[in-house]
């Protein structure tokens, strides 16, 4: 006997990664789900083109304003933006919200790939330019490519497979060694506890627990942006010029 619906789940709109995770469908169907992933791309390609290096912070959407985090978040941001980096978030609010408005009250660039969900995400209102993409893993993806660091801030299962995502990539030198900064030391213990145990059971190099660094000062995190970021790659503030010929908007 089939459990009843849930009447809330009934009207749902159709969610993008949902269907591509549906299995095979019908060819026509696959090259239409090629098509929309394309287009994803292209949009996110397209309006961060000219944000310049940036800094990703990842961090919980469900942080309030009143939590430390939040505080410490505005914090960073707003070191990062000092910095001339653009910060990038995932532009919903909480954490997120926090680092992009930290980097605007110094009158830094913020931007923001947001993602479109069954329950809307609204972008958060500190932002310079923002994309909403359909596919999360294109998104991950553009958080990734136009970073040359990534703060995590305390956050729940998103957080987490974003900041693995990172370090993975790392690991397997598919990026560069571009510093991960842990904030929020009292939040990620555990999880620190959980990595040393991975490395002293032979499922990661010990090598691999220099990849990430945890602090909950803000000056010795940009110190450290300032040493594997802006020192190794010679970053200098600056971004691309748009070009009004191919319809290209700048910052």
């Amino acid at each position: 006997m089939q459990p009843p619906l849930d009447p809330e789940k009934m009207f749902m709109p159709p969610v993008a990664d949902r269907v591509l995770l549906a299995g095979p469908r019908s060819r026509m169907e696959e090259a239409q789900t090629l098509l929309r992933v394309a287009w994803d791309f292209f949009r996110g390609f397209r309006a961060l083109h000219f944000v310049g290096p940036c800094v990703t912070v990842f961090g919980s959407a469900r942080t309030k304003e009143t939590d430390p985090h939040y505080v410490l978040a505005r914090k960073m941001g707003a070191a990062i933006a000092e910095l001339g980096f653009t910060v990038m978030t995932g532009g919903g609010p909480g954490i997120m919200e926090a680092a992009n408005r930290g980097a605007k009250d110094v009158g830094g660039r913020s931007v923001a790939c947001n993602i479109e969900l069954a329950h809307e995400q609204s972008a958060n209102p500190y932002l310079d330019r923002f994309v909403t993409l359909r596919h999360f893993f294109v998104r991950k993806t553009l958080l990734v490519k136009y970073s040359y660091a990534f703060v995590v801030m305390p956050g729940g299962f998103g957080t987490l497979d974003e900041m693995f995502e990172a370090l993975t990539l790392i690991q397997t030198d598919k990026l560069q060694d571009f510093p991960v900064i842990l904030m929020g030391a009292e939040y990620w213990r555990d999880q620190i506890a959980m990595i040393n145990k991975m490395a002293g059971a032979g499922m990661i190099a010990h090598e691999d627990l220099r990849l990430f660094h945890v602090t909950d000062s803000v000056e010795e995190a940009v110190n450290f942006l300032v040493e594997k970021a802006i020192t190794p790659f010679g970053l200098k503030p600056g971004i691309r010029h748009a070009s009004s010929w191919l319809g290209e908007r700048g910052l």
